[in-house]
Order: C-alpha cells, then sequence, then structure tokens
C-alpha cells in the first residue's frame, strides 16, 4: 500500500504547483472514515482508494482528480457528509465526488432499471466534468484486479458484465486504449475463462515456435529504417487475448487464420516521418490488400491518430504496422488523460467529446432509463465507418448505419426533414447501408416528418430516439382525439355533457397527472368512458352495479343450453380453439397458412393469432398464461383467402406501378389495398395488401416481383 509521502511525491513529480497539504488532508481524512472496514481480500478498505489515486498517478492527472480518488467511497461507505467534503476541501471536489458516489451505486444494484438510472446519472455527471469519469474507470480497474476476491460467482459475472458493457467502451470513447484492453481482458477471463486460456496456450506454443521470431523481425525493421535515413523506435506486442477472440467471433475464421496477432509500432518525430516511413515499408515489403489505414489525415472521434498497414514482412509473416508520433502515441494510450491538465481543453476542437453531446441528446429523447440505456449502446458497441458530407466533414457511424442515421447524426433537424439521400452522387434508398468513405448528401423539406417506419432499419441510439419519440407524440395526439370521442359518447348515454373542466375532480382517483393524460388512457384502452363517467357521477355508478346484478340474475333464469350449427362453409381455420371463440389475426404480422402461430387471449377481443417469430410477442412475455398453442386446420382444396403484406420500393419511372399490379395479378392476387410511405424522386416506398391462400402463394408473389427491373426491393412485411 502506497504510503502518504509516496503518494504525494508522485503527483508533485509532474505537477509542481500541486496542493500539498489538501492531498495530506484527503489521505488523512479518508483513512480515519473507513477506520477497520475490510474489503473481500480481507485488506484493509482504505488500499482501494489509494490504489484508485496510484493509477491515476500513472497518467498525470491533476490533484484534484486525485483528491477525489482517495475520498471517492467516503459518503457512500462511512458517516462523511457532502457538506462535511465540500467544507474541508471545496465545493468543486465535492461535486466531483458526489458523482462518483452516485455511479458506484450502479454494483450494489440487481434490478435493471435501477442500473439504467444510474447510467443516466453517470452520462449526467462526466458531462459536467470528464474527470468523473476518469476516476470511475480507475475505480473500476482496481475493483477488477481484485474481483477473483468475490466469492459468490453470480456478482462477479455480473461486475464482468457490466464492465464489459459500459466501461471498457466508455474507455475507448475516451481514448483510453490501455485502460480499455485491461478492463475487456479482466472481463473475459471472468466471463470467457476457459476461452481465454486456450487463446493464452496458443500464443505461448507460437511465441516457442518462432523462437525469437518477434525479436528478428524488430531487428530487421530498425535496419531498414536507419538504411533509409529515418529516425525511428520500433517496438512489437502480441494482441490481447480478448482482442484475438473477438476478431475470430468478427469474421468466422480460426486462430490460425489470423494475420495482425502481432503488430509493430513505429515512432517517429513528425508527421512527415510518418509518410517517410510508410514509403519505406512498403517499398520493402509487399502490402496486404485492403489493409492500409490513414487516421493521421481522418482520426477516429476519440482523437486517436496513426497510420496502419498490413505487409508480409521479415520471413514472409503477415505482420501489422502502425506508425505514430510520440504524442500521438500518448494520446492513442492514454486518451483525454494525456493532457492531465485538462481544463485548457478549450484548446482542442472538441470533436472527441461530440459522442458525449450525443449521448446527453438520446437522454433527451428517451423515454425512460431503460431505453436510454439500450439507445447508448448502440451508440457506443458496434464497429464505424468513416463517411463524409459533400463539404468534407467525416461523420463517423456504427457499421451498418445508413443515410438516415447520417442525417440524424449531422443534425436533428436535417434527420427530422430527411427525404433522400445522394451516396457518391447517386440517389439511393434511405435504408442503403453505407460504407467507409462514402460521401452522403442528404435531400430534405420543410414538409417532412419523421418516418415510423425508420426505426425497422436506423442502428445508431440517436436516430431511434429521435423516431420512436416522435411516435409516440404522434400515438398520443391519436389516442387523445380517441378518448375525447369515447368520453363524448359515454357521458351523452348517460345525459350528461362532457366538459374536460368535469375530470379535473377525479385525476386524483385515477392517478393522472393532467386531464390530457387520463383522456389518452382512455384512448389507449386502460379505462372505459363508463369507469370516467362513474367517478365524476357517483350516485350512477350504485345504479350500474343494481342493474348489472339484475341483468345476472335474469340470465341464470333463463339459461337453455343451446347448440348452433356448424356450417361447413364457416368452419374454423385453427386448430386449438373452440367454436364460438372470437379471434382475430393480428396486423403487426398478418399469419398466413403454413406459418407458426400461436394465440394471445385478450380481454374484450377474445384471440389475437400472430406469428410465432412476431415481434409483438416480447410485450407477453411476462404473462405465459395468456399463450395459446394453434395451429392452421386448414384442407389443400380449401379456397379461403387471407391478407398478406408486402413492402416494396420501386423505380420512380413510367409503368413502374402497372408492372408490380400485373405480376401480382398473374400470380392470381388480389390487391386490397396499396399505401404509398415513402415519396423521392427517385424511388417509392409503398405497402401493399394482397389476398392469397397462403404462405407459399405469397412467396411466389415476391419471387416474380424480385424479377421485375422496376422492383429494387420487395420483403414481407411485419408490421
Amino acid at each position: 500500500m502506497m504510503r502518504q509521502f509516496e503518494l504525494v511525491e508522485r503527483v508533485t513529480s509532474y505537477d509542481p504547483q500541486a496542493d500539498e497539504d489538501a492531498l495530506n488532508r484527503a489521505y488523512v481524512y479518508a483513512m480515519k472514515m473507513h477506520g477497520s472496514q475490510l474489503r473481500a481480500s480481507g485488506d484493509p478498505y482504505f488500499s482501494h482508494p489509494i490504489e484508485v489515486a496510484g493509477i491515476l498517478t500513472n497518467y498525470k492527472l491533476d490533484c484534484a482528480s486525485i483528491i477525489t480518488a482517495l475520498l471517492h467511497d467516503t459518503i457512500e461507505d462511512t458517516a462523511a457528509t457532502m457538506a462535511d467534503i465540500e467544507k474541508m476541501f471545496g465545493p468543486d471536489i465535492a461535486r466531483m465526488v458526489d458523482g462518483v458516489t452516485k455511479l458506484s451505486r450502479i454494483e450494489l444494484q440487481s434490478d435493471h432499471s435501477k442500473q439504467a438510472e444510474n447510467f443516466r446519472k453517470l452520462v449526467l455527471a462526466m458531462s459536467e466534468d470528464i474527470r468523473v469519469l476518469l476516476v470511475k474507470l480507475a475505480d473500476r480497474t482496481h475493483n477488477m484486479r481484485t474481483l477473483h476476491y468475490i466469492r459468490n460467482p453470480d456478482k462477479r459475472k455480473r461486475i464482468a458484465l457490466e464492465t464489459m458493457e459500459i466501461y471498457a467502451p466508455l474507455a475507448e470513447r475516451i481514448g483510453m486504449s490501455e485502460v480499455k484492453s485491461e478492463l475487456e481482458d479482466l472481463a473475459f477471463a471472468e466471463l470467457h475463462g476457459d476461452v481465454r486460456d486456450s487463446i493464452v496456450a496458443r500464443l505461448n506454443y507460437l511465441r516457442e515456435q518462432g523462437g525469437g521470431l518477434i525479436d528478428r523481425i524488430l531487428t530487421q525493421l530498425n535496419e531498414i529504417m536507419g538504411e533509409n535515413g529515418v529516425e525511428a523506435e520500433v517496438a512489437g506486442r502480441e494482441k490481447s487475448p480478448f482482442s484475438i477472440w473477438r476478431k475470430m467471433q468478427m469474421k468466422n475464421v480460426a486462430f490460425e487464420q489470423l494475420s495482425d496477432i502481432m503488430a509493430f509500432r513505429v515512432t517517429v518525430a513528425s508527421v512527415e516521418d510518418c509518410y517517410r516511413a510508410l514509403g519505406v515499408i512498403h517499398s520493402h515489403y509487399p502490402m496486404v490488400p485492403n489493409r492500409f489505414k490513414d487516421y493521421i489525415s481522418t482520426p477516429k472521434p476519440n482523437g486517436y491518430r496513426s497510420l496502419h498497414t498490413g505487409v508480409f514482412g521479415p520471413e514472409r509473416h503477415r505482420i501489422e504496422v502502425q506508425i505514430r508520433t510520440q504524442d500521438m502515441h500518448e494520446v492513442a494510450e492514454l486518451g483525454v488523460a494525456a493532457h492531465w491538465s485538462y481544463k485548457q481543453s478549450q484548446q482542442t476542437d472538441g470533436r472527441q467529446y461530440r459522442w458525449l453531446r450525443e449521448l446527453l441528446d438520446i437522454m433527451e429523447h428517451a423515454s425512460n432509463p431503460e431505453e436510454f440505456l439500450e439507445h447508448t449502446k448502440l451508440e457506443m458497441f458496434q464497429d464505424q465507418v468513416f463517411c463524409f458530407t459533400p463539404k468534407g466533414d467525416l461523420i463517423a457511424l456504427p457499421r451498418g448505419a445508413c443515410p438516415v442515421d447520417f442525417a440524424y447524426a449531422v443534425h436533428s433537424q436535417v434527420g427530422d426533414r430527411c427525404v433522400g439521400a445522394k451516396i457518391n452522387g447517386r440517389i439511393m434508398p434511405l435504408r442503403t447501408p453505407l460504407a467507409n468513405g462514402d460521401q452522403v448528401e442528404i435531400i430534405t423539406s420543410k414538409a417532412q416528418t419523421p418516418n415510423p417506419t425508420w426505426e425497422r432499419f436506423v442502428v445508431t441510439g440517436k436516430a431511434r430516439a429521435r423516431v420512436r419519440r416522435f411516435i409516440r407524440t404522434q400515438q398520443r395526439a391519436q389516442y387523445v382525439d380517441l378518448g375525447r370521442a369515447i368520453l363524448n359518447r359515454a357521458f351523452k348515454q348517460e345525459g350528461y355533457d362532457f366538459t374536460e373542466k368535469g375530470l379535473e375532480g377525479v385525476l386524483k382517483i385515477f392517478k393522472a397527472a393532467s386531464v390530457e393524460d387520463l383522456v389518452v388512457e382512455v384512448g389507449e384502452g386502460h379505462l372505459t368512458g363508463r369507469d370516467v363517467v362513474s367517478a365524476v357521477y357517483p350516485e350512477l355508478k350504485t345504479a350500474q352495479q343494481k342493474a348489472q346484478a339484475q341483468q345476472q340474475a335474469d340470465n341464470i333464469i333463463n339459461l337453455k343450453p343451446r347448440q348452433t350449427p356448424k356450417k361447413p362453409g364457416n368452419a374454423t381455420p385453427i386448430k386449438g380453439l373452440d367454436a364460438g371463440v372470437a379471434m382475430h389475426f393480428a396486423g403487426c404480422c398478418h399469419p398466413l397458412p403454413g406459418d407458426r402461430i400461436v394465440g394471445i387471449v385478450t380481454t374484450g377481443k377474445g384471440v389475437t393469432i400472430h406469428t410465432i417469430d412476431c415481434e409483438s410477442l416480447e410485450q407477453f412475455a411476462d404473462t405465459p398464461e395468456r399463450w395459446l398453442d394453434l395451429a392452421w386446420n386448414v384442407e389443400p382444396e380449401d379456397k379461403d383467402v387471407h391478407l398478406g403484406r408486402i413492402d416494396v420500393i420501386m423505380a420512380n419511372e413510367p409503368n413502374s406501378l402497372g408492372n408490380i399490379t400485373t405480376v401480382i395479378a398473374k400470380n392470381l392476387g388480389n390487391i386490397t389495398n396499396l399505401k404509398f410511405t415513402n415519396r423521392n424522386p427517385d424511388f417509392f416506398e409503398m405497402i401493399i395488401d394482397v389476398e392469397v391462400r397462403d404462405v407459399k402463394h405469397l412467396t411466389n408473389i415476391i419471387a416474380a416481383l424480385r424479377a421485375s427491373p422496376a422492383i429494387n426491393s420487395v420483403e414481407r412485411a411485419r408490421s
């Protein structure tokens, strides 16, 4: 455990202006407050904040960050209060300690919604002061180093998974690749220990078989740099076990097929020397196709700059070479922490913090913490593609992103008003996946609003949050109109006039915040119009109860067994349902004979038939008692028709629509409805409802449409 004077000496070695008195007071105060507390390892608890502070001194962080590290657990785990911290160390440090304290509760919560809420607090805290995140990452690093002392395997797994999903990506986003790699590897060891051991064993075997291969390659690279007058420092390394495993999973290849297990770093004095060194390497060794990347001219969003190339190097081994200056190397390893006097960050262009602004924007538009966490993972956890605006500005997006994602990345209003896109000068559908280097021009219209169908293909959290917010707003307006109509009718049936003022007195009964919220509840079907009328006029409720009791008594007296003859032509097409049970087919998936189906019992509606893969079934996962196992009862000779729905994107050319209708008619399909969902000068998107016999019939129609030159794409619709 680091002693008090050792910690102070470390800080003053890189920051002579550090407040030694405050450091000493923080050390003593934290030791006093934690007292006899012990960690799971049996060590004094105070060793943990000291180790966290020590980790931060390796990154040469400022005095306030070190003090925050020493105090970061005092409010949560001791009798210390915010007022005490502020009185002794000032408001800035108290605010940072408070930020880290809120975050550390994440480990203590098993409930997903509480975890999501605390992550939301994390984003707010680090948006105000990025040092909060630096302290938290150091805290998590030490906790992961000592994770094996925790006896409960479920708790270890939960902490490791959280580290992999939240903290490692956050470390990457601020450019701290060293921290990110350590967190990933420690979490990987806990989550997939056997796999990691296997990869480590293979690396050891390669090392033994190579017999000093890395040293020989280093020697040869140093020689060719010297012969060509390039002053450079060459170092070699192996990829981490987790990086190797992730690449094996992504590319679906075996360990032996990986070409960049060994990577070599060439550090030079200037940017000009970077390109000179690249020329030397390419002139001596054959380049591996598609393995060159220039992150100097187009840096990564976290500020990372370097040249990457793959070559058949010494002894014909495929190796990866990274070329950078010393400053670039410090940023690559330490990211934000490479500049410990971070308060001068206004000297930078702020590009590396764009992702943080994106998270705040997602937070603003997400309906709840769980949705925010979901969208944040979309934003952070995917590989990236780099695209350009017509003016040459770089936009980084997750792999698989489309022009709508690009539009929202440029600006929220550009996304909302997007009607089309040109990719490399050609008009393309909005769902087209973008590739590295694409130049994208967004076509907008003031009359456009977000299209609900965009949610199916956008991949960024920001785009999905904006589209969902629009859908919620649109749906709320519809529910308000429907709720008012229901209440109007309900009040008139009882001989009263409906007024919104009359609802104000019953808001507390229904726990509604406003009259509009109450109307929405009625429109959504959570309340009936009669419920509201009865609450406004309680005397009606008693009369209704008496009438209902009398009706039930009459029904019992007049009850007679009755059988309804079953007409052959009206036979139920579903096995597993009793005759007379009300049923209807779900409008979200449009099940057809041949689909695997399931029934959902819905109060007041009977049974709703869904396909087994319908996304809407997720909302019924917690109520298995409502599920019915069903099958089709359709004979081959039956000629009943069913509704199938398809999504079509066609070229905006003369006779395109005529071709579509002709193809459907020739394949014995009958169009019952056609709706255009998106129009632009080159493409039309539409939903077509077609009467078909079964899935096979619809599949044949889709296949015939795909063969038509007027069709860009056609798929079976799922909503």
